[in-house]
């Protein structure tokens, strides 16, 4: 797995630090890492973006940004506004090939969900993927609604014959409600496609060397991690 894509059910759902987590974990193992983030909107020249965000927490990688957009909108409209170049999946596919001649493992995080557009032809992380024949892990809510959201992106990889991974809860709270701990068991379900971790809430406000060292917990071994689903299934059960 040279190449993984990283994309979200929607955004604000924990992919950043999700995608941190994996790169820490990666590191832990022995594995060298870069993060390429296909577009950058919402942030200003002189801001950190997502990808120097994993690379503090994570430690040792390389951060890679394709492009970057001033306005916190879809890339394809960010861009469209600001009067740049968008950025094409045919770019991302280039970008993370040539990082994969040179480390372990590749982890491009994409923009909000799987099917926000980054170009005007209606270019997706979904396209990328396809042109990199690369695994897509998707970072999921824990809460109500996230079913749908979760079914629906599995669909679409499925009909695009991209391999789904598995699925990690982008956020799990400290008093879980009924649906989240219900979630647990259905996600996986509805995905067709293990649970391969859930990332605490606030972990990113961590110290970087305690973010790094606590990483492994929250992911399953198929990530490099040591959490166990049953156990976390078990504890959790309504």
């Amino acid at each position: 797995m040279p190449v993984l894509v990283i994309t979200g059910t929607g955004t604000e759902v924990g992919k950043t630090i999700t995608t941190a987590a994996v790169a820490a974990t990666a590191v832990a193992a022995g594995r060298s890492v870069a993060v390429l983030k296909a577009a950058q909107t919402g942030v200003r020249p002189d801001e950190r973006g997502d990808a120097d965000e994993v690379a503090r927490l994570a430690g040792a990688v390389t951060a890679t940004e394709l492009a970057r957009y001033p306005e916190p909108l879809a890339p394809a409209t960010a861009a469209r506004r600001a009067g740049m170049t968008p950025v094409r999946p045919q770019d991302v596919a280039e970008a993370a090939a040539k990082l994969s001649a040179e480390h372990d493992l590749v982890l491009v995080e994409g923009a909000g969900g799987l099917l926000v557009r980054f170009d005007e032809a209606g270019g997706t992380l979904a396209d990328a993927a396809q042109l990199l024949r690369a695994p897509v892990l998707v970072v999921a809510t824990a809460g109500l609604g996230t079913l749908n959201t979760t079914e629906l992106t599995a669909r679409e990889l499925r009909g695009r014959g991209v391999e789904l991974l598995g699925v990690v809860i982008g956020g799990w709270p400290d008093a879980p409600d009924l649906a989240m701990r219900c979630n647990i068991t259905d996600l996986p379900d509805v995905a067709g496609a293990p649970l391969l971790g859930a990332v605490p809430f606030g972990v990113g406000s961590l110290a970087p060397a305690d973010f790094r060292a606590a990483a492994p917990g929250w992911l399953a071994s198929r990530l490099d991690g040591t959490w166990d689903a049953e156990a976390f299934r078990t504890r959790e059960a309504p």
